[in-house]
Parts: structure tokens; sequence; C-alpha cells
């Protein structure tokens, strides 16, 4: 019987094969009482696993090939920081012996607890982490009931789709070492892991399918297209036709776009578009230099404070900073100072509780109401600027006293560094993100105070839209062509060219092609996106004349209708 199902896309591209299904050992966990004389035997079956494991994970990074992306190293690591940490490691001991439980069943309790802490987090990135916490239990659990470490590969093929309920990025490596065409699961979201690995290695694939795992049988052959997040099970001899030739012409897209690696992103009217790239952590610099960034417009810095029970410190920061200006050898590096949820606290154990953290104690909030730890950064990102071209951005500005509050706070930090003799840039370029409706309507205000400014467009159309974009039964709300959002955008960068300020857009839109042309057309001058989108926002790019555009784009921001949009996106594009 063939039927479709519909997930979220989280990496482009047509595959098609038979269905491999991977366990999901948290749904064979059972619970039984273990008795007071066996409970140190128990503590310590489970403290074989979890070394287990920690060594698996150990030798999975150790035998990465040299010319792997970044990304595979450090996700492994991020797993092996996971279980290294206590409340993985040694939490589940206590449980075991307080409730006389087995192994199995504490960590899960203790999986549960951090899962539920993590869904109280707004930010969206640092949410999704919860997935990670997720994969490396399964792995614990796994070495618990004596499963294999690692899917049988002596029988697979080349072409084969992997089907599971959740999937590791360290199994993601393992299984692209062995040429599978693309992956799906039941569960995740676009910004997990799992989902910018598949994006780094070039794998199609889908998420949030919630059912894959349970409805698709071992072998049965399946289509993926990680363009529209669709699955097609057993297609028909006209589909299949069909998905083969649309399979063929992306791989020839996807050659032709290589070819404009070295090439300037210069439009036909002779104007140059800045394109950088987004990143997370310092070893993304080197997928965002392959794809020919020409900087980074958005380091997103949550990276280096989750997951732990204690702040970073200067030294650390410091150090992850600096290592990203020296890679970018002089290209321009924007920071964006610590943007988490309202309830990301110290100490995990003890978030605090929000009714609506989107709408809470968080970002610049958050550092100025814990001056100390926004000092910290601050004099760790000062220090990296003597390095390499670093700008600082500050997220979720709504008034102009915030902002001046945040400058206080940075000349402090320039005093402190003064007061040491620690060489910094004196005049080190400072930004503001465009993100709340408020700030986008005092733009201009913003502009004249800042240096230069960026649009947050993924927060900008939540908070536009009241839409939460995470929540399933909204989400087709969420609309980035919606006229308001599209007003606030023009009128953001209208406001920067008014002011002589740089605006950039570092959110999804700067990423989406379709896209493109329309934000030339408003004036945008520079791009931060996800590094695997650059040669394809690239491609567009070349082939338009900004003075044609802007009667375009001025058509559809007279539209107050996203069906009338739409048609005159389509014309833009032709």
């Amino acid at each position: 019987m063939s039927f479709t199902m519909h997930g979220v896309a989280v990496s482009g591209g047509i595959a098609i094969g038979q269905a491999h299904l991977v366990s999901h050992a948290l749904l064979e966990v059972a619970h039984y009482r273990v008795p007071e004389a066996l409970l140190e035997e128990e503590v310590k079956r489970f403290s074989d696993a979890v070394s287990t494991v920690l060594k698996d994970l150990g030798n999975i990074r150790a035998s990465l090939p040299n010319n792997a992306p970044a990304e595979l190293a450090s996700f492994v690591g991020t797993h092996i920081m996971f279980l290294s940490d206590s409340s993985l490691s040694e939490v589940p001991k206590q449980i075991i012996r307080d409730e006389h439980c087995n192994a199995e069943w504490a960590i899960k309790q203790q999986m549960d607890d951090l899962v539920a802490q993590f869904d109280e987090i707004e930010d969206v990135y640092l949410r999704e982490r919860k997935f990670d916490v997720v994969q490396v239990v399964e792995r614990v659990i796994k070495a618990l009931l004596g499963h294999p470490r690692q899917v049988p590969l002596e029988k697979q093929e080349s072409g084969m789709i992997l089907v599971a309920h959740d999937l590791s990025p360290a199994d993601a490596i393992q299984f692209k070492q062995h040429q599978f065409a693309a992956f799906i699961t039941d569960v995740g979201g676009a910004t997990s892991h799992t989902a910018i690995l598949a994006r780094s290695l070039n794998i199609p694939s889908i998420v949030a399918l919630h059912r894959a795992r349970d409805l698709i049988r071992d072998g049965e052959l399946i289509i993926v297209d990680g363009n529209l997040g669709v699955v097609i099970v057993n297609p028909d001899k006209s589909t299949l036709t069909e998905y083969r030739l649309r399979q063929e012409g992306f791989g020839l897209e996807q050659q032709k776009l290589k070819r404009l690696k070295l090439t300037r992103p210069v439009t036909l009217d002779g104007t140059l578009i800045e394109l950088h790239a987004n990143i997370e952590i310092p070893e993304d610099v080197v997928q965002a230099k392959a794809a020919g960034a020409s900087g980074v417009g958005l380091y997103r810095t949550e990276f280096l404070f989750m997951n732990r029970n204690a702040w970073p410190g200067e030294e650390e920061q410091f150090s992850a900073y600096r290592k990203v200006a020296e890679t970018m050898k002089g290209m321009p590096v924007t920071i964006r100072t610590l943007d988490l949820g309202a309830d990301k606290q110290i100490d995990p154990d003890a978030a605090r509780t929000c009714t609506n953290p989107a709408l809470g104690l968080r970002a610049i909030r958050l550092c100025l109401s814990e001056p100390a730890i926004f000092h910290i950064q601050l004099r760790a990102i000062l220090r990296a600027s003597h390095y390499g071209n670093i700008k600082i951005l500050i997220p979720m500005l709504s008034t102009l006293s915030e902002l001046r509050q945040a400058m206080h706070l940075l000349e402090r930090a320039r005093r402190s560094l003064r007061d040491q003799n620690i060489p910094f840039d004196d005049a080190i370029p400072i930004g503001g993100m465009i993100e709340i409706p408020a700030a986008a309507l005092k733009a201009e205000t913003f502009a004249r105070e800042l240096d230069f400014l960026s649009i947050g467009t993924n927060d900008l159309i939540q908070y536009t839209l009241a839409i939460d974009r995470t929540d399933d039964a909204v989400a087709h709300l969420y609309q980035p062509l919606h006229p308001a959002v599209l007003q606030l955008i023009e009128m953001t960068i209208r406001a920067g060219a008014k002011t002589g300020t740089p605006v950039s857009v570092c959110g999804e839109m700067a990423g989406d092609p379709r896209l493109t042309r329309l934000l030339l057309g408003f004036g945008l001058r520079q791009f931060s996106m996800h590094p695997a989108h650059i040669l394809a926002v690239k491609q567009q790019i070349l082939q338009s004349d900004l003075p044609k555009l802007a009667s375009g784009a001025r058509k559809i921001l007279a539209s107050g209708e996203i069906e009338r949009i739409e048609p005159l996106l389509h014309k833009l594009n032709s």
C-alpha cells in the first residue's frame, strides 16, 4: 500500500531506497525492583555501561577521517560532555539506591526530568538539545540491554534509508561512512544537532514525522523529498519515475552551485553583496570558509553556556572567541552576546518557571539582570577583538534604556581591561538585533545609536504574529511573507540607509533563495545564514538586477494579503 507522510525538512535533496529500521531502546525499558543486597552490583552495571558508551564515542571521534566536516567531532564531543556530566553519570546511581530500581529505569527517569527542564527553555536551539540528552541515554540503555553498539552493516547496501524514532549525531556519522542515502526520524527539530549534521553532510533528511518508525516496514521502498519534507512509502511507477527525474535534476543543480564557490556575489548591475555565515561553535568556521563566506554574521555564544552546572569562565570564553577571530583571518566576526531563555539558570536543577518564557527574562534582559556574568562575557569578547575583526551584537533590544545600560556595562568592561593593560579594540563596532516589533518601529532611533543593525527574522515573525513557531498547532500560521512582517523588515533596512548604518538579516529568511531577490529589492546588502545555503543564495544574487527588483519589491510591500504576495514574488523571481 502506498501512502505519504509529512514532516519538517531539515536537509535538501531527494533519496530513493529501501527502508532500514533502527531499534528504539527507550521503548524496551522495563521497571523492576532490585533487592538491597544487589544494589551495588546494579550500580556497577550502570557505571560499566556508561564507560562502554564513553569509550565507543571516543573511538568514533578518533576514527573520523581528516577531511570530515568539523561538526562531526564537535557533536560527538557534545555527547561525551553530556554523559560525563554528573546529572547523567552520577544521579542515576543515587536513584538506583534510593528507589531500589534497575539501572535502565533509573537513567530513563533522570532523562525525563532533564527533558522537562529543556522543554521550559524558550530559545529553540537550546531547547532542542534535549534530543541530544535522549540520544545519549538511548546509547547507555542499549549497552545495558546488551544491544549491538551499532547497526550491523555487513548486509547493507548504498541507497538504503534509515528510519528511526531518533538518530544521534554519532549514529549519523557511522551511517554516513557506509553510504546511506538519507534518514528520517519521528522526533527532532530544524535546529537539532542531527539536523545540523545532516545539512553539513548533504544528506537528505526529514524529522518530526511522528509515526514513521511504526508505520514503515523494514525493506519497503521509500522516497525522501528533503526539499518539501515529504516521505512517500511504496510509490507507484509513475511517482517513482517522476522522482528519479527530480533526483537527477537536483544533483545537476548542486554540481553547478559548487562552481560558484570562488565567484564574488555581485549583481548584474555591479553591486557587491556580503554573504556571511551563522555559526554555533568555533569549529563551524571551517564549513563557513569552505562555502565561501566573507565573514561570520552571527556567532551564537549560547553553546558555551548550555548543559553545565556553572557558567563558563572568562578564559574559556576568550579562547573560543579568539579561535574564531584568528581562523577568519581578518574577516568580520559578529559575536552575539548571551541569548538564553528565562529559565536557564547557573544550576539547571533550580530552573525558574515562567508562564510565557518567550516574553520573559531572556537575552539582554537576562544579561542586565546578571551584570557579573555579562561583565565576564564582555571582557572575553573585548580581549578576543585584539586578534581579529570582531563586532558585538546585542540581542532582543526593545528600548533605548536597555541599550544604554548595556553600553554602560561595556564601558565598565573596557575600563577594567585598561586598568590591567590588556589590549583590545577600543573602536569595536556595536550592533543591535531587531527582532521585536517595538525595535523595528523605532529602527531609525536605534540606528543612530549603533554601528550596525541585524534583523533576526525568526523571532521578529514570532512576536509580530503572536505565533510560537515550535507549536505544531499553530506552526502553519508562521508566515515570513505576512505583509506586517515584510513592512517591519523593509522599514528597518530603510532606517539603516537613511542613517548610513549597515543592516543585515541573520534569520532563516536570509538563507531562503526564494526570498533573496525580495530582500535585495528592499535594499538589503548583507545576508548571514547557515553555510549550506550560501551558494544557492549567491546564485540568485548573480542573476539579479537591483534597479529592476526595487519596483517589484515595492509592489509586494504595497500588497495587503499573503495570497496576492505569492504570485508577485513568483514574478519577481522569474
